[in-house]
């Protein structure tokens, strides 16, 4: 066993999108902060991105990676967060492009692990030099374990039918988190294409089968069960690091102006939208969000990506909102500090996609948290929060997976307005949740636990 003053080296190449490259740069910080040495392979941009975030740039150095240029994709695309989530199977395969890079530097540094998640050829080179492997997902366990178990396995010629997607594996852990009905429809893309040759479904199942170990970003108290199926299913061990938040001391401040205006509301009287970095609506639903949070009454942050088809949020405003609801709701232009927001005393409410660090940052805040997934994982995540958890509502859709402003506003007001019954179920349990599984020390013991882990691991 290694002693604890044992410090590794760790090269990191994660899955060029915001979503993933901040939570392999958090845990980057948490290993730092223990005399870990990292070095993370990206891109320029997404250097420029995440410089800031970069809390011990004496340990953790940025490795910058040339992605080529991939016909069907904007001149000079690097990251996922510039183009439209369908032509991310092009950009998977610029990722694959740049193996002759990571190798070379692979070669040069000889770290003791590498940690990835879409590259799922880098144990391949990781063996030539004795390198072992970590395939670190920021997912859900339950969504690797209801779509990217072997289980799952079907000849590489047949896409996996809605039908088979409509049913959980042998021996799958839970009867409340299955896709039925339309939901099946929204894992489709699983069977399609995600680079050359190589579908989404091959992909990640070889990243993970191909492994030394495999790791998650969450804990046992969520998904424990799901964790140990994946472990019987890929027959290794599975390491959790928590949620892997940053601490509040590293987060800065918020921005004046937002600040000064949240100040100027009671307490969880305000509610706040977030969709992520990829999600693009489309204009109608874009206007249709923001009447039901007009609708709603309540005051409201709003902070959504332009939707398809516009250049701006403000092409996308419907006409006489902003004066409608001057003095209370804001529509924000560019990137916002959701940590931040969500810590500020007057917000009361987090309306997010549920993607699985906004997950994350609704279940160690106090807010009431309203749900509108989009993708796959999303609604798998939504099931988790509302279904497992019961701590969580999620908006009613209508056909074609319409979200009307009434919806909308039915579901804020079903968890802000007072003596509301659902509001106050779903306050006391996550409240309880956050008592028994989501206190910082649990979180901290989290990290502490997979750092010696992975020191063990290293010299086995």
């Amino acid at each position: 066993m290694a002693t604890t003053c044992t410090k590794l080296h760790i090269a990191m190449f994660p899955w060029m999108a915001t979503g993933h490259m901040t939570p392999f740069l958090h845990l980057a910080n948490q290993l730092a902060k223990r005399g870990h040495k990292i070095t993370f392979l990206l891109p320029q941009k997404a250097q420029h991105q995440l410089q800031h975030l970069n809390l011990h740039p004496h340990l953790i150095t940025f490795h910058l990676i040339t992605i080529p240029h991939v016909d069907g994709l904007p001149q000079g695309t690097q990251t996922a967060s510039e183009i439209p989530i369908f032509l991310n199977h092009l950009l998977a395969i610029a990722m694959d492009k740049t193996r002759d890079q990571v190798e070379e530097t692979l070669a040069s540094i000889k770290p003791h692990f590498v940690f990835y998640d879409s590259a799922y050829w880098v144990p391949q080179i990781a063996r030539k030099f004795g390198i072992k492997t970590i395939c670190y997902n920021v997912v859900s366990a339950a969504s690797l374990a209801i779509v990217l178990v072997p289980a799952r396995n079907v000849p590489n010629n047949r896409p996996i039918t809605e039908e088979e997607l409509s049913k959980p594996p042998q021996g799958y852990p839970s009867s409340k988190l299955v896709f039925t009905g339309p939901e099946a429809k929204l894992l489709m893309f699983i069977s399609l294409p995600f680079g050359e040759n190589i579908t989404f479904y091959e992909r990640i199942t070889t990243a993970l089968r191909e492994s030394d170990a495999i790791a998650i970003r969450t804990s046992r108290e969520t998904e424990g069960n799901f964790c140990d199926y994946i472990a019987s299913q890929y027959h290794k061990r599975v390491l959790l690091t928590g949620p892997v938040l940053p601490e509040e001391s590293d987060q800065g401040k918020l921005d004046l102006n937002l600040a000064h205006w949240l100040d100027g509301f009671g307490p969880d009287s305000v509610v706040y939208c977030a969709f992520g970095s990829q999600i693009n609506l489309d204009k109608n639903q874009f206007q249709e969000l923001l009447l039901g949070f007009e609708l709603s009454g309540l005051p409201f942050v709003v902070a959504l990506k332009a939707p398809n088809e516009c250049a701006s949020v403000d092409e996308a405003i419907p006409e006489g909102f902003e004066e409608r609801v001057k003095g209370r709701g804001v529509v924000s232009r560019g990137w916002v500090q959701q940590m931040l927001i969500l810590k500020h005393r007057s917000i009361g409410c987090f309306v997010s996609h549920c993607g699985f660090g906004s997950m994350w940052e609704s279940l160690m805040s106090d807010k009431q948290i309203v749900l509108v997934p989009h993708l796959g994982d999303q609604v798998l995540n939504t099931k988790l929060l509302v279904r497992e958890l019961e701590v969580a509502v999620e908006v009613e859709r209508g056909e074609n997976g319409w979200v009307s402003k009434e919806s909308l506003s039915k579901a804020i007001k079903s968890v802000m307005d007072q003596g509301s019954e659902i509001g106050d179920k779903v306050r006391k349990n996550h409240l309880k949740w956050k008592e028994t599984g989501g206190t910082p020390e649990l979180m901290n013991h989290y990290v502490d636990r997979f750092a010696q882990d992975i020191q063990d691991f290293a010299f086995c």
